[in-house]
């Protein structure tokens, strides 16, 4: 399509020379602007593609895939056999009985805040990925017991916790006496500190075994809630029927993930698609810059555009000419900004605190975003289409300085010379 000529003579007017300095600046910050452009527009995509993967994934990590609950103030009875009968079902891969609670937690020094407190076996969670994985003091072997406790990272940190310190739960559901309700309080001793990724869970959640939990709710031999886990998340539509025939008429509920976290994944995807959309007209105005200098540039070169034309140049050849202009300064910025933008996710946590170092302050408040870090994978089909985008803009923004070209009349452009 571009043979020799139109390489020559697009590469000498791209090559800028004395008296014509003022033009090639204008395509320097042209390049300049759609590589800032799409390395701005790679960046923010890929952290909120990667913020949602991330949240999706350690949720998924302390969470089951689906949830059976027992209506609010009522129990699960007989969940063991319930729990054997639910893992016979085909891509399930674990089932965990679970007892939760809404407690007051409370230490010695007076600092006190409210949390959720999970009963669970031991067996059962060290089988959570996001916890069995993450322990940062303590071991789950000491989870056993009537007084055993694991907490969050964050929470020992805030109140000074370690292992072998006592941290009190106050549950308002209390014993009914003529008095009143007296609430339940008990302490129990920290044995393991986890880190679950999660500013939520290692803040607020701590863990029971379950017999302790029981004890301590009152519903003996029973729980609130059956946690399922199967091979693949993204196929937990395939549970419905089977496990709706073992429920029968029990009163419980079930969902899966989706729905549970349906708000918070709605609501990223809205927001990556707005920023996508606001952050490329970065880009725009980037392509509006080569429109610009491409027309100064044919405006410059008219008369040399006439001498071609009058020595056997095509209209067609002029207009690849002049394509091949615009095309190398938004390919090249393209490409540049694409290099930067995956760069720079690859580093963010190293620029992230390379920043804080230097200012003071916090870049990411993990107690804001829920995260304990900012995420660093790069969402390639999210980079494929910043680059399809900037390459389209680029590449349109040069048709019509080049056909102007193409249309210039020799005799009208040399009448005057």
């Amino acid at each position: 399509m571009f043979g020799p000529f139109e390489r020559m003579m697009a590469g000498r007017y791209l090559r800028a020379r004395k008296g014509e300095r003022f033009v090639s600046i204008i395509a320097i910050f042209s390049l300049v602007g759609i590589a800032l452009g799409v390395a701005t527009l790679i960046v923010v995509t890929s952290v909120m593609s990667g913020f949602q993967t991330e949240l999706v994934s350690r949720v998924l990590g302390v969470n089951g895939h689906v949830t059976v609950e027992a209506y609010a103030g009522q129990k699960i009875e007989g969940y063991q056999t319930l729990a054997d009968r639910i893992k016979a079902i085909p891509n399930v891969t674990s089932v965990t009985p679970v007892l939760d609670g809404q407690v007051l937690l409370s230490t010695s020094s007076g600092g006190s805040r409210g949390g959720l407190v999970r009963g669970v076996t031991q067996a059962d969670l060290k089988a959570l990925p996001r916890i069995g994985d993450h322990i940062v003091d303590g071991s789950l072997n000491d989870f056993a017991g009537d007084d055993a406790l694991a907490i969050g990272v964050a929470l020992a940190r805030s109140y000074r916790l370690k292992i072998g310190d006592a941290l009190t739960l106050i549950s308002p559901q209390g014993a009914a006496t003529a008095f009143g309700t007296i609430p339940r309080v008990r302490a129990y001793k920290v044995v393991a500190i986890f880190d679950a990724g999660l500013n939520d869970y290692n803040t607020s959640v701590v863990f029971l075994p379950l017999s302790s939990a029981q004890i301590f709710f009152q519903k003996p031999a029973g729980v609130s809630a059956i946690e399922i886990r199967m091979a693949d998340p993204q196929q937990v539509g395939t549970i419905g029927a089977p496990l709706y025939q073992i429920l029968g008429d029990r009163q419980v509920v079930a969902r899966d993930w989706r729905h549970a976290n349906d708000t918070i994944i709605g609501v990223l995807r809205v927001q990556k698609d707005t920023m996508f959309i606001v952050l490329g007209m970065i880009v725009l105005v980037a392509a509006f810059n080569v429109i610009s200098s491409l027309i100064m540039l044919v405006k410059d070169k008219k008369s040399d555009i006439a001498v071609l034309r009058t020595i056997g140049a095509s209209s067609g050849a002029i207009l690849r000419i002049f394509l091949m202009c615009g095309a190398f300064v938004g390919v090249s910025g393209t490409l540049i900004g694409t290099a930067i933008g995956v760069v720079f996710c690859r580093n963010i946590v190293a620029v992230q605190h390379f920043v804080e170092d230097i200012t003071g302050g916090r870049v990411f408040d993990s107690s804001v975003f829920m995260l304990t870090a900012l995420p660093d994978q790069v969402d390639w089909g999210d980079v494929v289409r910043v680059v399809v985008l900037g390459l389209t803009l680029s590449l349109l923004a040069t048709l019509y300085p080049s056909w102007r070209a193409a249309r210039t009349d020799p005799v009208e452009a040399l009448r005057h010379e």
